[in-house]
């Protein structure tokens, strides 16, 4: 465009000293080769004109031209040190997808008789990993599950969250009980919080977490809340907070005497699992108002755990502005109705409803759950009570 003004007003050289702004431009998008060459074909321009006016020897084009090449010289320098930020902060970018497979490995979509899906969401962009962690392992006859928020963030939080994820990995395949596993967790915390030196360290540490054993062949699952926010249980179109008779205390307090109890809840064919951390539940909006989980979870109509986390996901980050300021993790766990189970060698068996049908030669469906408000203890309410037990970790 400079370029033709310059040519449709031949009389008024004053637009020569614009193309300047050519290679400083093209640095914004362009390599360091294409920006050099754009400063080539602006000089290139510049010549052009002064034979065009045979004003070649004139103080004012010499300076032009000087300046032509000074602004293609920084132009280039500056180009070729943004696109080596980039490849620094991709290649950054590659290693911290790699560390958040290591650390938090994919959750398979299948574990037994349960359909299983899981989200992760950074507060920082730049990362892909924090202090919100989960696992999930296979045992002879069941499966069990580990979610969690270390207290804290940036490194320090993910060593704590690898250290914990390790130990449970270790430690969720021996056919010890929830509670058993449980206190060998809490006991792992507290010796790596111990490590010498670290003493000021160990006293502000801990880890928020809840454990899950889901049996493959009874309709029910087995929770040990530690300090963290209740699974909820969808059921029928209703989100029931799965709350400790008891509430727990968080991995790493270093007591003399933890207890750690296990709760039991219904969880039959049909019925979903969301666990997640309070970076869920404590996400505010511009108002300050906390993200209702419960509710939105209990308005969704669809069948697979994948399409929930999904639309809790693009909801969550409506609800906070496109941004969080925790890290957020979801797990979403379903049984299916009608499946064939198997145990641990491969050999198929019914559900017991099926079983129980086959006996009463009826082809009636498996008698209805209790109501999700019907659990005993003093947790056994829905959506408001979990906003509420959503904050018990903090």
């Amino acid at each position: 465009m400079i370029t033709a003004v310059n040519l449709a007003t031949p009389g008024h050289p004053y637009a020569g000293p614009l193309l300047i702004v050519a290679p400083v431009l093209a640095a914004v998008t362009l390599g360091p080769w294409l920006t050099a060459l754009t400063g080539v074909l602006a000089l290139a321009d510049q010549v052009i004109f002064a034979v065009l006016l045979r004003d070649l020897h004139s103080a004012q084009r010499i300076t032009q031209i000087f300046a032509v090449v000074a602004a293609t010289a920084f132009a280039a320098l500056l180009s070729g040190t943004r696109e080596r930020k980039v490849r620094e902060l991709t290649r950054v970018r590659q290693v911290s997808e790699i560390a958040q497979n290591l650390v938090l490995r994919p959750l398979p979509p299948r574990m037994g008789p349960l359909r299983v899906a899981a989200v992760y969401l950074a507060a920082e962009r730049e990362m892909h990993i924090g202090g919100d962690l989960y696992a999930a392992a296979r045992t002879a006859d069941g499966t069990r599950l580990l979610i969690g928020d270390v207290r804290g963030k940036g490194l320090t939080a993910v060593s704590d969250a690898a250290l914990l994820l390790s130990a449970f990995r270790g430690s969720a395949h021996r056919q010890t009980g929830l509670a058993e596993l449980t206190a060998y967790l809490d006991a792992s915390v507290c010796w790596n919080l111990a490590e010498p030196g670290e003493d000021d360290l160990a006293q502000e540490c801990f880890v928020t977490a809840v454990l899950i054993d889901i049996p493959d062949h009874a309709p029910s699952v087995q929770i040990v809340h530690c300090g963290h926010p209740p699974p909820l249980r969808l059921h029928q179109g209703q989100a029931t907070a799965l709350c400790a008779h008891q509430a727990g205390l968080p991995l790493g307090l270093q007591l003399d005497k933890p207890s750690h109890r296990v709760d039991t809840f219904d969880f039959g064919q049909g019925d979903l699992l969301l666990l997640y951390t309070d970076g869920v539940a404590e996400a505010r909006n511009p108002r300050g108002d906390f993200y209702p989980l419960a509710e939105r979870a209990a308005a969704w109509s669809g069948q697979h755990p994948e399409e929930l986390l999904e639309h809790l996901r693009t909801d969550l980050l409506a609800h906070a502005g496109g941004q969080l300021d925790d890290d957020a993790a979801m797990i979403a766990l379903q049984r299916p109705a009608g499946r064939i189970w198997h145990n641990s060698r491969g050999t198929p068996h019914e559900p017991p409803s099926a079983i129980t049908s086959r006996r009463r030669h009826s082809l009636a469906a498996p008698p209805p759950l209790p109501p999700p408000g019907g659990d005993s203890g003093p947790c056994g309410t829905r959506v408001r009570e979990a906003d509420r037990w959503a904050r018990i970790g903090r």
